[in-house]
């Protein structure tokens, strides 16, 4: 059996990854996230997730390396971490009464055979009207500092939404687990039986 690497070393994709209950490593992507021109988000992750996955093969030649990537796209715009509590209720205002659609990117590439498998999943978050009290509390709560679009779902988050609309809500977190065990089963490897 393969040994699993998460070219990651977001906490949040670490936990979900967890959930799984089988063996793996994290290590470092060696990638440059900058958008090329005219780009569309599906495209930009779809490609970061494939090149975070790639970048680590030769450091772990016979392994299966999972790759993801994910923006938030509000009223057309890739939103990215909000890096400030100002920013982040900046964000939120624009979200609140609207859908914002995040797109993760999935890559998993056997590094032994090359094999390349990526997908990427869609996930609408629709927004209550906040008011600008709910927002700066809820800001100054949970400090979604280093999460795009400035929420946690997995937390107080799910306070600000209406309803979320995808097949699975791991997606919204940052790694999309359902199609993650469709392509470990494609590697003969099935979390089920690991």
């Amino acid at each position: 059996m393969p040994n699993l690497i998460l070219a990651s070393t977001s906490p949040y994709r670490r936990m979900l990854l967890e959930k799984l209950g089988i063996p793996f490593e994290c290590a470092a992507p060696d990638t440059d996230e900058t958008p090329q021109p005219a780009e569309s988000p599906r495209n930009l992750v779809l490609r970061l997730a494939k090149e975070k996955a790639q970048s680590l093969a030769t450091r772990y030649p016979h392994h299966l390396i999972i790759g993801s990537d994910q923006v938030c796209v509000l009223d057309g715009e890739i939103a990215g971490k909000p890096h400030t509590e100002a920013n982040a209720c900046q964000q939120l205002m624009r979200a609140r009464g609207n859908i914002v659609t995040f797109y993760t990117g999935l890559a998993l590439y056997n590094s032994a055979t090359g094999h390349l498998q990526t997908e990427c999943e869609p996930f609408d978050v629709h927004f209550r009207h906040l008011s600008e009290q709910e927002i700066s509390d809820y800001v100054r709560r949970e400090r979604p500092l280093d999460c795009a679009g400035s929420f946690k779902s997995e937390g107080l988050g799910i306070a600000l939404f209406e309803k979320l609309d995808g097949r699975d809500p791991n997606a919204l977190v940052g790694l999309p687990l359902i199609a993650l065990c469709q392509m470990l089963r494609r590697e003969a490897y099935n979390p089920l039986t690991a």
